[in-house]
């Protein structure tokens, strides 16, 4: 498996229950503040048994094409607070 893989998945793993984080944010958690697409590759095969849903736009936005909105009701099961406009609040759901 890819290296910069294996350091995002880590960095999911970590994504306490009822927060979310973004791919820019893991990208420069990482020391790579340009790859958040690269994140979002690497979202796109990520292990099942990760908390993927927990990985969001950096605007709140749930993304995942047919899964967002599966995603976004393992978030709203999670507690994940919602603005109107139906992004994540990521000033009460961000890491």
């Amino acid at each position: 498996m890819n290296k910069f893989y294996e350091q995002v998945y880590s960095v999911v793993e970590s994504i306490p229950y009822g927060k979310v984080i973004s791919y820019g944010q893991i990208a420069r958690m990482l020391g790579n503040p340009r790859a958040a697409r690269e994140v979002g590759r690497a979202m796109r095969h990520c292990p099942e048994h990760l908390p993927w849903q927990r990985v969001v736009k950096i605007d709140g936005t749930v993304v995942g094409g047919n899964y967002a909105e599966v995603r976004k009701e393992k978030l709203r099961e999670e507690g994940v607070v919602f603005l109107p406009d139906g992004r994540v609040d990521m000033e009460k759901c961000g890491v």
